[in-house]
């Protein structure tokens, strides 16, 4: 994926979730997206970064593979999502990182594992989304 595209994924954003939470794009295809969030307004009141950011970023990528694999004038819809929460982050970014593990026409199921800036596990993710026309 170019880098123009990089910039226009990361602008597609502004004025929603994903702008809010700081998520920023860093390549994309339909079977692999890495994204980056910071772990600083993202926390829990506890200064641990908060699950639901987590899912976050993990249904924003793994959304955003389905929406590639579905090809123009088609959506996807997430349908379900899992996480698992290995270790928390308090500090720096987290990393998401979408493999697609079914790419079908009308479903794509995507492994979100989502690690801190050494490279640990913070979460692992599961996301299916339904594709169908726009």
């Amino acid at each position: 994926m170019t880098q123009e595209l990089v910039g226009l994924m990361n602008e597609a954003g502004t004025g929603h979730l994903p702008e809010r939470m700081g998520i920023e794009f860093v390549e994309a295809t339909a079977e692999r997206v890495v994204a980056r969030m910071p772990v600083r307004g993202n926390t829990q009141p506890y200064g641990l970064l908060h699950g639901g950011a987590s899912v976050v970023l993990a249904e924003t990528i793994g959304s955003t593979a389905a929406a590639m694999h579905a090809g123009t004038g088609r959506i996807a819809v997430g349908i379900e999502i899992s996480a698992t929460h290995h270790r928390s982050a308090t500090t720096g970014h987290v990393t998401g990182v979408a493999t697609q593990l079914h790419g079908g026409r009308t479903i794509a199921t995507y492994e979100i594992v989502i690690t801190d800036d050494q490279d640990r596990r913070v979460c692992t993710s599961r996301l299916t989304c339904m594709l169908r026309d726009a």
